[in-house]
């Protein structure tokens, strides 16, 4: 009997597939990647061709020796990676590996490829295996060259212009130049004036309201009207001339239709889950993956991929699939929502695999309601978003009854304008409307207007002049920097959720109500890369290199030449900027303006918490104080600071201010900043469990850089004890130590547990959710 051996890349996708193979197959997982490039200088040889030098990750070395083993009894070997770039480039190194031990000597070697995990997909690749792609291959080692080669020569430049530790990337860094631009851009926006005129009427019980779009024959744009005085008169003039009515002038009637939105792509799915359910990128991909890598469903299906591949930039759906949706409509919403042919629709991305299918339920039969038992809330979510939107891709137009009707006030020279809808059919809005970014309202959208008749007359009952201003553009929240991304050209849909994780990991841009800030690590940052390596961070360079990875990965370009071309221009640049660039000309920014102390000007500097104004002459002047309110000249000056009163700073014992920091956030701070960093929270955050560590202080409430919270001892940095959970003032029953912690996890449910890292002891308090412990068991 012949034993195959089919490798995967993670345990529970093996565990999917198993069960559609015989026993004849074997299949076990990669855990990932499982070689990279030594992480030191000369990985990548630029004087050899850009050869390349791995070595097998550290954690992965079991699984690798598991599969040589494995592979030793085995007569054939089926590598069934991801069918995208990084799912080739895993196989081609476990092909290397195993060659190189000789565990595949006579031996029958394959690529499988499956965009689904179900039965006929799977049988249907084991019987339709290929060789490997080395053109993916090679796409894959070039942008790890690149990576590789951007981030060992910048990231040191800026450790020596900068500061230690910071790190600079190829597609990082364009990502956050948009931030630090949106930023600026909100900072130097002047708000601008503008009225509207609005006439409030009602006719038969049902008020409208219609706004003033010509006024003495003149047609009015959004500045028409730009003061108080303008408005007035206009109001004033229209008021005498109203008598009090308006009269119907005219009535235009139409029909539109409102198409449903292409099934989803990786970007799409992203940016949706963040609207609709304010999932993280980051969050959005580890659901989708447990979806398409198979969950146990029970009722005798046991473990199933529910989704397809969540990894796409296509938006073709298989025929199979479309043959079940359009059944699915058919008799769950009617026959007369269901087009007569199906909806197709034209994928965007040039590099997108005609192949590859948009991601959409394995089986459009299995409705979310009827996996609500088996899957965690978050995944139920999920799964109905695709659900619904795949569904809908598919159903019949929206149509919407839209009516404008024109008034006269006081002659035709002056017309107020009122608009309404009405939704006559439905269609595919009864299951899926996709969402915008920061949506203005529509004011027509929804409103039902009375019956009105060309002539008649209605009475008027306000003239308001109301006042507005132009506001700024707004941050950039998850999923409008996805489409931000998207539209640059800046990285890959697989890659976002990878760059936006990276940018907050570094300290480069945070998270404030869901709308990304860049700190002022990251502005400075920003702008050393923006006038030193400006080619670097230009978004069509950084679009044109993608754009030549992604030729390479079709074939049409080889890598090296690529690579060469990239690094001769690179590598001098980088030259020179080490020589060139002071680091004080990265740091420091003069201001005009003299230090009160010794009179030489002041700059802006970066420390270690931020930026904050300094004596140019440091270290013989040690004048220094806030950046609060001393950048815009328009502003006025900063208000004397409000004192915390009956307590001193615990380091140095000087006066506590209550500050606000640039993002608008109270706190408290010791006086004497930058010399003394002492900063708490303005909140009581006390949680008056005694520190079970020094005895003097009290366990505080505390959130980290990166928006999670812990607890620490109130007297820190005299002590540094700190736990993740909740601490509870109650003595561990079995080992004696002086608290215990509230841990809340969706697998055990709460749970007191103690924080000794020897000790074993946990107790279960309120026992998880039935669904919950089913799917993580």
């Amino acid at each position: 009997m012949r034993k195959h051996l089919v490798i995967v890349e993670s345990p529970a996708k093996a565990k999917t597939i198993k069960k559609y193979l015989g026993k004849d197959f074997e299949v076990l997982a990669s855990y990932g990647h499982v070689r990279d490039l030594l992480p030191k200088e000369g990985a990548v040889d630029t004087e050899n061709d850009f050869a390349m030098r791995y070595q097998i990750i550290e954690k992965n070395h079991k699984h690798v020796e598991a599969i040589s083993h494995a592979m030793q009894s085995a007569d054939s070997l089926y590598l069934a990676t991801d069918p995208d770039r990084e799912g080739e480039a895993i196989s081609w190194h476990l092909y290397e590996i195993l060659n190189e031990n000789n565990a595949l000597a006579h031996k029958a070697v394959h690529r499988i490829e499956f965009h689904e995990i179900t039965e006929q997909a799977i049988q249907h690749a084991i019987q339709h295996p290929r060789d490997l792609a080395m053109d993916l291959v090679a796409a894959q080692q070039a942008r790890r060259a690149l990576d590789y080669l951007v981030g060992f020569n910048l990231s040191p430049l800026l450790w020596k212009k900068i500061r230690y530790g910071l790190s600079a990337g190829r597609v990082q860094s364009p990502a956050l130049r948009l931030i630090v631009e949106r930023e600026i851009e909100i900072e130097n926006f002047k708000p601008r004036e503008y009225w509207s005129i609005e006439a409030d009427s009602e006719k038969e019980k049902l008020p409208f309201t219609a706004k003033l779009t010509v006024f003495e024959t003149k047609k009015l744009t959004q500045f028409s009207v730009h003061n108080t005085e303008q408005a007035q008169h206009i109001r004033e003039t229209l008021l005498k001339a109203s008598d009090g009515k308006l009269q119907v002038k005219s009535i235009e009637r139409k029909q539109r239709k409102r198409l449903p939105s292409a099934p989803f792509t990786t970007s799409t799915l992203q940016q949706e889950a963040a609207r609709k359910l304010g999932f993280t990128a980051k969050r959005t991909m580890q659901i989708a993956q447990q979806l398409y890598e198979g969950i146990d469903i029970g009722g005798g299906d046991g473990t199933v991929g529910l989704i397809s591949y969540m990894r796409t930039d296509s938006v073709n759906l298989a025929n199979e699939a479309l043959e079940e949706i359009r059944e699915v409509i058919k008799t769950r919403y009617g026959q007369d929502n269901l087009p007569k042919h199906v909806q197709t629709y034209k994928t965007k991305s040039k590099n997108a695999q005609e192949a590859h299918e948009a991601i959409r339920p394995t089986s459009a039969q299995r409705f979310p309601e009827a996996l609500n038992r088996a899957l965690s809330a978050d995944q139920l979510k999920l799964y109905s978003l695709i659900w619904k939107r795949t569904v809908a891709c598919q159903m019949i137009h929206a149509t919407l009854d839209t009516v404008a009707i024109d008034f006269t006030c006081g002659g035709d020279g002056n017309i107020f304008r009122t608009t309404g809808s009405t939704l006559v059919h439905a269609g595919f809005m009864a299951v899926y409307q996709e969402d915008v970014d920061d949506k203005k309202l529509d004011d027509s959208e929804g409103k039902i207007l009375p019956n009105f008749e060309e002539g008649e007359w209605v009475k008027l009952k306000q003239l308001r002049a109301e006042q507005h201003f132009t506001e700024p553009p707004p941050r950039y929240s998850e999923a409008s920097l996805v489409k931000a991304l998207e539209e640059f050209g800046i990285g890959r849909p697989s890659t976002y959720a990878t760059i936006i994780s990276t940018l907050q990991q570094r300290g480069y841009a945070l998270l404030d109500k869901k709308r990304f800030i860049p700190t002022d690590v990251g502005r400075i940052v920003n702008k050393f890369l923006t006038e030193h390596f400006t080619r670097y961070v230009d978004y069509d360079f950084t679009a044109k290199l993608e754009d030549e990875l992604d030729a390479v990965s079709r074939g049409e370009k080889k890598s090296n030449p690529l690579l060469a071309e990239f690094w001769k221009e690179f590598k001098s640049l980088v030259d020179e900027k080490t020589v060139s660039v002071q680091k004080s000309d990265v740091t420091h920014e003069a201001l005009d303006e003299a230090c009160p102390k010794c009179s030489k000007p002041l700059s802006i500097r970066l420390g270690k918490f931020g930026r904050f104004i300094s004596c140019s002459g440091y270290p013989e002047c040690d004048y220094a104080r806030n950046l609060e309110n001393s950048e815009n000249p328009n502003q006025p000056p900063a208000a004397p600071p409000e004192v915390v009163e009956g307590r001193t700073c615990p380091l140095c014992d000087s006066a506590l201010h209550i500050k606000t920091s640039r993002y608008g956030t109270k706190f408290i701070g010791c006086s004497k900043y930058p010399k003394c960093k002492h900063i708490e929270s303005l909140e009581n955050n006390d949680t008056g469990v005694p520190c079970p560590s020094c005895g003097e202080g009290s366990m505080v409430k505390k959130k980290s850089r990166y928006g999670t919270f812990f607890y620490s001892c109130s007297s820190y940095p005299k002590c540094k004890y700190a736990i993740p959970n909740e601490p509870l003032a109650e003595p561990c029953p079995q080992c004696g130590w002086k608290i215990l912690t509230l841990k809340v996890t969706k697998r055990w449910g709460t749970e007191k547990v103690c924080p000794q890292k020897e000790c074993d002891y946990r107790i279960t308090i309120i026992p998880p959710e039935p669904a919950a412990a089913k799917v993580k068991s």
